[in-house]
């Protein structure tokens, strides 16, 4: 079994809010990310996949397939939007980056099942200095 690794990229906005909470406790649990007009990312999104490599090809995966897959359906969902607002697979979930990955997770993997190879994790940074990492 090996491991093959696709990064990309995309920049959003997001709110971290609760409608039941007042400003006050918003602010105290939120921080900045509560901001009521919104703030942006730009995510680094590290997609890791695992199987037996083909002895035909030598690829787990063709990397130009993993890429289409990322980009169609996370990808060109995400970039340039708010994902509160306009993302389909993150409607009536806190967009927290915990969430997000969780959710890129789940819209990937039927996918990547379909080319014969397991997601492994998808690991996504929301800052240089913070990310999630999650394994299904």
């Amino acid at each position: 079994m090996i491991h093959i690794t696709r990064r990309e990229r995309f920049c959003a906005a997001h709110k971290l809010y609760r409608e039941d909470w007042s400003p006050e406790k918003n602010e105290a649990v939120f921080g900045k990310c509560s901001n009521p007009n919104w703030h942006g990312h730009n995510y680094e999104l590290f997609v890791t996949v695992k199987g037996e490599v083909d002895p035909e090809t030598g690829f787990v995966i063709d990397l130009k397939k993993m890429k289409q897959l990322i980009l169609q359906h996370v990808i060109d969902k995400l970039d340039h939007k708010n994902i509160n607002l306009d993302v389909d697979f993150m409607a009536g979930k806190r967009a927290s980056t915990e969430m997000i990955a969780i959710s890129i997770f789940d819209v990937l993997k039927p996918y990547f099942e379909e080319e014969s190879v397991i997601l492994h994790a998808v690991k996504l940074y929301e800052t240089e200095n913070n990310f999630v990492e999650y394994f299904g």
